[in-house]
């Protein structure tokens, strides 16, 4: 990092490379959940985000699912990236997602509960042009190795699955009085238009105001020239 030019040069010595590779690693597998989520950042998989975030049953169990199709399919794109050509890269990386879809959704079909299962049903198929999936093949997976394919995919997979239960757990708890299917009190009074489309716009877009106000604070903070000392004053 250039910020570590000017920094402790003694700190930067004594820095081993094995270290570094381990920082590497860990901003790897965390930067889905806050830096680079999928949802409130870089603003893919909007669809089954608003889709499916009705109950956090759903939303659980399609982040859950597109995190294994990820991680399946960063690990595979990764391990055949040079063996694929340019040229039909992306029908290559649909057939390859396809596939672990496919499994997945058979695997959702005998272990979930009926009702979840049905209401997923229409969604799940539809990982295979899910943008963060697809992205992360092509921008990620087809250019790194393995090992870090796999904490892309565990960490955007993540990131993806935490903004789904965020956005669920206020839409339950608002548009049913329930948390995971269980009423909370007897006498709140729903607002059903949580559970309706545009209660799913209105917390996306106050969520996303968040986010993009902890953005911009930390982005300030950062280029905020730090205040002179008595001795640089006099200077």
């Amino acid at each position: 990092m250039r910020s570590g030019v000017f920094g402790d040069y003694r700190a930067c010595r004594r820095r081993t490379p094995e270290a570094a590779k381990e920082v590497s690693m860990r901003q790897e597998l965390t930067k889905g959940f806050f830096k680079r989520n999928p949802v409130f950042v870089l603003m893919v998989g909007l669809c089954p985000t608003l889709a499916t975030t009705t109950s956090l049953n759903n939303a659980l169990a399609m982040g859950v699912a597109a995190t294994a199709v990820l991680v399946c399919s960063n690990v595979f794109v990764s391990l055949v990236r040079n063996f694929i050509p340019k040229g039909v890269r992306i029908p290559c990386y649909i057939v390859i997602i396809a596939s672990f879809v496919t499994i997945v959704e058979m695997l959702m079909k005998y272990f979930l509960p009926l009702q979840v299962s049905e209401k997923l049903s229409i969604f799940i198929p539809l990982i295979v042009v899910n943008c963060i999936i697809l992205y992360r093949a092509e921008d990620f997976a087809s250019k790194n190795g393995v090992v870090r394919s796999l904490l892309d995919g565990i960490g955007m997979g993540g990131g993806f699955t935490v903004a789904l239960l965020l956005i669920a757990v206020i839409r339950e708890t608002t548009g049913n009085g329930t948390i995971f299917g269980l009423k909370f009190s007897t006498t709140y009074e729903p607002a059903a238009v949580m559970t309706l489309a545009p209660g799913a716009f209105i917390v996306m877009g106050l969520l996303l105001a968040l986010f993009r106000w902890r953005s911009l604070r930390k982005l300030r903070a950062a280029t905020r020239p730090a205040a002179s000392t008595p001795a640089e004053a006099t200077a």
